[in-house]
């Protein structure tokens, strides 16, 4: 029986992620419904009795290739480029945080000072999973979704080391122990910690640079010393290990000229399968009459978490800075919790428990309330009090281009040139590289990973242009974003005008191949550039018109109209060409084109020609 209860959770889990995908919300709140469900609702599901002794192993190890996975997105020099206030905020601002829930804690809800400190420092942490759907819905101003996106980037590690410290420390305390012997416990556990993170950080890098480690075998052979690291460290000096991953991880994010992106994303899909499959055995675990036991006195610890804590949070840290007021309070309002601080909770809350440390059974209720309350209340009034103060973006704006090739680039540099905000993206490094190097943006990835919601302009995207020459590549980017924007804002490029429509791609994909009208086509697009045509703007005028536009540029390929906007100056948008073009560009409007050599030297003969009769 316990083989089909391990299969439903994963099926389960599916099923709550797909939900989270269809409502655009935060995957916890159903991983979180579905885990409650099947557990104290229904009572179906028992993680106690199917896992029995390795309930704590299974939810130990699993909190440890999380912690490694976020510490892989820790990058020193990021953390340099983020500003004065997201620095604050990791430290400042996150140390206020713990000093407010640990007092509320301990006065409040009158818990054991252990236990309370363990609750501040575990709730300190928001996390990337639960922000980004959020900030993608409410789409606030650049400062705003900046500061709270990487906020939850830096804070997910950071945050969750900070907590594993904390743990420690308390662990050496109360326990009738001489003051010098819980010191020396306490820096012997930091010892053995960081000391297996960096000889594991160092080994891994010297087996792939040696390449004695085969590439086939990298995505294995780290899981498997990420593993071996924490239990060994575990081993050595009791609750180190989750130390030792996570400075593992960020030794592995700040070696340069290491080659990681493979495993990246590999640990992004199996920290996906963990943390859904955790949540909902963590939440399986909870009992109703704890949820329901937190009254009065939870209330008040909770409201002092969102009204207190956090606004002394963002002032503390924002303090001289150039934010608006309007801005700060938004961000006074924002800090849902996520599953790291349910994981990491959980782990302590098991290991105080079998210590025998008072109220150490209340701390995981207690979190899971806080993270109900923050991820709901906040879902649901995010973008109404972003409009009531006036700081959402008024409309997105950026168009991103699957593909930064060739021709990819010479499109982005045309739209550049005339102002349109561009974000190219491809997972060849070369194509990147080279786009930089032509002063366009560009995110080295896959643009449907977890990663790329981190880091792109997810909240500023207006339309998708799939501009690859790789079929499966347009195809996942379409399937990916016509659900996350609408399928009428994003478009692709057929790889050429006699490809036959295959069977394996989809209806979505399919219709939406209508790029640059019937002879829009990679292959002809690429043939044109490498013979030297190039993208430039033409402005139609009463005298030079859409169908004088035409007749001198006949061997053209229109690829955008820009319409004159005189409601909002400052945002220029681009509308490509389609198969079908129904209105005609007007006068005013403005037609960036690929053009042949001679077609450029043509248009401007033609030009002249009509000032000259015009004047004469």
């Amino acid at each position: 029986m316990s083989a089909i209860y391990i299969a439903g959770i994963a099926v389960f889990s599916v099923f709550a992620q797909w939900l989270a995908w269809i409502f655009k919300v935060p995957a916890i709140l159903f991983l979180l419904l579905v885990g409650l469900m099947l557990g104290p609702i229904s009572g179906q599901l028992d993680p106690d009795l199917l896992l029995g002794d390795l309930l704590f192993p299974v939810v130990s190890l699993s909190v440890a290739i999380i912690l490694f996975e976020g510490a892989l997105t820790l990058h020193f020099r990021e953390l340099k480029g983020i500003g004065k206030i997201v620095r604050n905020l990791c430290s400042i601002g996150m140390l206020a945080t713990f000093i407010i829930i640990t007092l509320a804690g301990l006065y409040i809800l009158e818990i054991d000072w252990r236990v309370a400190a363990v609750l501040g420092a575990v709730l300190v942490v928001t996390g990337p999973t639960v922000i980004a759907p959020m900030l993608n819905a409410m789409r606030p101003n650049q400062d705003i979704d900046r500061v709270l996106r990487w906020e939850g980037i830096v804070i997910d590690p950071i945050g969750a080391l900070f907590a594993v410290l904390v743990f420690e420390a308390v662990s050496f305390v109360g326990d009738g122990e001489i003051v010098s012997h819980t010191v020396w416990a306490l820096f012997s556990t930091l010892g053995v910690g960081l000391g297996i993170g960096l000889v594991s950080g160092w080994l891994t890098t010297l087996l792939i640079r040696k390449e004695w480690l085969p590439y086939e075998l990298h995505k294995f052979g780290i899981l498997a010393l990420v593993l071996f690291s924490f239990t060994l460290s575990n081993h050595l000096s009791h609750e180190s290990g989750l130390l030792a991953v996570t400075v593992f991880g960020i030794w592995l994010a700040n070696q340069d000229d290491l080659e990681i992106d493979s495993v990246l994303e590999f640990k992004e899909d199996l920290s996906m399968i963990l943390i859904s499959s955790l949540f909902i055995l963590l939440a399986a675990r909870l009992e109703i009459a704890d949820l329901m036991l937190l009254g009065l006195n939870t209330t008040l610890f909770i409201a002092v978490v969102l009204l207190i804590a956090r606004p002394i949070c963002i002032t503390i840290s924002t303090f001289n800075s150039e934010l608006s007021f309007k801005s700060r309070v938004l961000l006074s309002w924002i800090a849902p919790r996520g599953i790291v601080a349910a994981a990491v909770g959980s782990v302590f809350a098991l290991s105080m428990i079998e210590k025998g440390i008072p109220d150490a059974e209340k701390m995981v209720p207690l979190i899971f309330t806080v993270i109900i309350v923050t991820v709901v209340l906040q879902s649901l009034t995010a973008t109404p009090f972003a409009k009531f103060l006036g700081v959402r973006q008024p409309s997105p704006n950026t168009l991103l281009i699957i593909g930064a090739n060739h021709v990819a680039r010479a499109i982005a540099k045309g739209l550049q040139e005339q102002s349109i905000s561009v974000h190219l993206s491809d997972p060849a490094w070369e194509n990147c590289k080279m786009a930089r190097m032509d002063g366009l943006q560009c995110y080295y990835g896959n643009p449907q990973s977890e990663h790329a919601e981190r880091y792109l302009p997810m909240t500023q995207l207006s339309k998708v242009l799939a501009l690859s020459p790789n079929r499966h590549h347009n195809a996942l980017g379409v399937q990916y974003f016509s659900h996350l924007l609408n399928e009428q804002s994003v478009f692709s490029l057929r790889s050429s005008t006699n490809h036959a429509k295959a069977n394996k791609d989809s209806a979505t994909f399919l219709s939406r191949q209508i790029l640059f009208g019937e002879q829009g086509s990679y292959a002809k697009l690429s043939s044109l550039i490498a013979k030297g045509g190039k993208v430039s703007a033409t402005k139609l005028t009463e005298e030079f018109n859409w169908q004088k536009y035409l007749d001198v540029n006949k061997e053209a390929l229109p690829l955008f109209i820009i319409t004159e906007n005189t409601k909002d100056e400052e945002v220029t948008e681009a509308q490509p060409f389609l198969n079908e073009h129904d209105t005609p560009p007007k006068e005013g409007d403005k037609i960036i084109a690929l053009q042949p050599p001679k077609m450029t030297v043509l248009k401007e003969s033609y030009l002249q020609n009509d000032s000259e009769a015009v004047n004469s």
